[in-house]
Order: C-alpha cells, then sequence, then structure tokens
C-alpha cells in the first residue's frame, strides 16, 4: 500500500520527504511531481526496484529511462558530454527538458538503451523533487507516468493514488503538475558535428536551446 504524502509546493517538509527518501532506499518506487507531469522515480542502483519501475509503466527494456539530477557537475558523471553539449544544456536547466546522451561508464549497462548504450538525462525546475534529490544525495531514476495503454501522462496525485497504490511505496502530492510530457533532445549527433534532434516536443521551449 502506498503510503500518501502531502507536501507544501513552495516550503517542502523535510521530516516527510526523508520518510519517501527511506523507501526508495528500501527498493520501492515512487510517483512524484515534476515540471512537466508526474513521474515514476526508484534507486538508480537496485536492479528489482528498476525492473518494477519498468513494469508498472508498462515498458521493456528499450524504454529510454531518464537519471533525475540536482546539478549540471552531477549529469557529467553519468554522461560524455563535450562544451557544446554542455552549452546547450545549461542554457536550459533546470527545466522541462530530457537530454539523451552517450551514457558514461557510471550508468548501470543494464539502464542504458541496450543498442545504442545512450540514457536520458534530466535536470528537473521543480521544489519538491529538488529536495527529494537533495535528500537522496544522489540521482533517481525516471520515467513519466504514463498508465499502461495510455498516451497522456498523469499529473493528480489522488487519481495516481487510486491507481497504483498497491504497486508504489510512495506517492508524494505537492499539487496538480503541468499536464505536459518533457521536450526530449537528443544530442548523441553533436559530438561528431551533427545537430540536436528533436525526439519528442513537450513542454519545454525550443527557443531556450536555440533550436
Amino acid at each position: 500500500m502506498a503510503q500518501f504524502f502531502e507536501i507544501h509546493p513552495d516550503n517542502p517538509q523535510p521530516r516527510l520527504l526523508k520518510q519517501a527518501v527511506a523507501l526508495l532506499a528500501r527498493g520501492g518506487v515512487a510517483a512524484v511531481p515534476t515540471d512537466s507531469s508526474y513521474a515514476l522515480v526508484c534507486h538508480l542502483d537496485d536492479k528489482t526496484a528498476a525492473d518494477s519501475l519498468r513494469r508498472i509503466r508498462g515498458v521493456d527494456d528499450k524504454h529510454h529511462l531518464t537519471i533525475l539530477c540536482r546539478d549540471l557537475s552531477e549529469l557529467a558523471n553519468y554522461a560524455r558530454v563535450d562544451n557544446k553539449q554542455f552549452r546547450l544544456i545549461k542554457a536550459a536547466t533546470p527545466g522541462p527538458y530530457t537530454f539523451i546522451l552517450e551514457a558514461s561508464k557510471e550508468v548501470p549497462r543494464r539502464l542504458s538503451h541496450p543498442s545504442r548504450k545512450t540514457i536520458g538525462l534530466r535536470l528537473p525546475d521543480h521544489k519538491t523533487l529538488q529536495a527529494l534529490l537533495e535528500l537522496h544525495g544522489s540521482p533517481l531514476l525516471a520515467t513519466t507516468l504514463i498508465p499502461r495503454g495510455e498516451t497522456e501522462p498523469l499529473n493528480d496525485a489522488e487519481e495516481i493514488r487510486s491507481q497504483f497504490e498497491h504497486e508504489l511505496a510512495a506517492v508524494i502530492d505537492a499539487g496538480a503538475c503541468p499536464l505536459e510530457a518533457t521536450t526530449v533532445i537528443d544530442l548523441t549527433a553533436m559530438s561528431e558535428g551533427g545537430e540536436a534532434v528533436i525526439v519528442r516536443q513537450g513542454r519545454g521551449d525550443l527557443a531556450t536551446l536555440g533550436l
């Protein structure tokens, strides 16, 4: 049964978020608000938790998962980023963008795309999620919370609670999110002189990236 945490959107309560962090540390999957829609998150280094996250979301190992990072230096630990890629990412973060990059050796091979060896990375602009990441002390593995068989993400904590209360360890309610997925940009070609590729146009404004 999922624990339900009501978090103040402007002043997230560390006491409650520490309880959620403890559930993640024990291998739980949580639904958390972001600056786009709700997402499912789990501990980055827990294979069983990652498998549960994929099962709840209804995706296989070819689906790009995302690593949520606290800052740019943390992002650079998990991806190979050249100067041109870094400048583009810096211009748009934190924000509702997911960047696909070549995974570094810090990323467990089971998490990167099986044929491309790439990973999605993101620096979210959401106070509650930023506070959760800070208390967790390391990145979280994530995917947009889109129910199996659906195409639109969820953004209401009560609805998430009713649909997934037996599959999740926690639901964090900090108010409704924008009902729109992130903009996904594949930056891998830039390392060889190519251009950034827009994989999905979502909430993030492409003009911010100069695209």
